[in-house]
């Protein structure tokens, strides 16, 4: 029987996996059970598992621009000792990165083998932490770049829409970056799906089909509700500064899934659509 270590168990992606594996052998580490940047520790508690999934990460975008060596330790030192591990043991490694990689300057999807180029403190450490993870087990670690997530298991965006709306009349969100809005459910899911496939080891974009801004996703959140899409009005990005740099366009290609024989993940919208009736928006 396949054993299952998933680590940031206790993040919204993280808690979705467990989910999505509710039928297997799995052991769930949260940060205070499993420190990924303690090698050592590491290294004597993958032993005995099959594939670890590392969802753990240092996410506070604006604040890495000041703490890049703790989100180094994270999102890159951690993923390092995770593939040690698993090289080690023959297990297979799924390390969770970003749209964040790229510096959103294109016009047409990034393929999977576009060269990178990061352009915050955040991106860079999780570009180290995928260039340490295929350096160190390329045969069997799978490179998952995610972007726009939302879920029921965390603070998000369209949470963060919903309270708002109960004490604003109106709402500005930014029109001019653009992405894939994607639940951590579909995710988690996706992930389960590649793992159970012979697909080959590499990286993959797991985000939901289709693009939209964050007004779009806005609009649609207000829509699901039941609340007046008109509520949400455009902004310009120049007018909403923040310490880090934000990719105007983070849109990402699928073309690895259909090369290993796997769909990728369904539109958007549909998501959100099954995550409201889940009831994913609001708790």
């Amino acid at each position: 029987m396949t054993r299952y270590l998933i680590t940031g168990a206790a993040g919204m992606l993280g808690r979705d996996l467990q989910a999505a594996l509710a039928d297997r052998d799995v052991t769930a580490f949260d940060r205070t059970e499993l420190d990924i940047t303690d090698r050592a520790a590491v290294l004597a508690q993958v032993v005995g598992y099959d594939v670890i999934i590392n969802a753990a990460a240092y996410t506070q975008v604006d604040d890495a621009e000041t703490n890049e060596d703790a989100a180094y330790a994270i999102n890159a030192t951690g993923p390092h000792n995770l593939a040690s591990a698993a090289s080690a043991t023959g297990a297979k490694l799924v390390q969770i990165s970003t749209d964040y990689v790229f510096d959103g300057t294109a016009t047409a999807p990034y393929a999977e083998n576009t060269e990178i180029n990061p352009i915050s403190a955040y991106g860079r450490t999780k570009a180290a932490g995928e260039a340490l993870v295929l350096q160190e087990h390329p045969a069997g670690s799978y490179i998952v770049r995610t972007a726009w997530l939302y879920g029921q298991h965390g603070p998000n965006f369209p949470q963060t829409m919903l309270k708002l709306a109960a004490t604003r009349d109106t709402l500005t969100v930014v029109d001019d970056q653009v992405g894939q809005p994607t639940w951590t459910a579909d995710l988690a899911a996706q992930i389960v799906t590649l793992l159970d496939s012979d697909a080959p080891a590499g990286i993959y974009h797991g985000t939901s089909s289709g693009v939209t801004s964050w007004f779009g996703f806005a609009q649609a959140v207000f829509a699901a509700a039941g609340l007046d899409p008109a509520r949400v009005t455009p902004i310009d990005s120049s007018q909403f500064l923040r310490s880090a740099p934000r990719p105007v366009y983070s849109v990402l290609g699928h073309d690895a899934w259909a090369a290993a024989g796997l769909s990728p993940m369904r539109d958007w919208q549909s998501a959100l659509a099954a995550a409201n009736t889940a009831g994913a928006l609001t708790q």
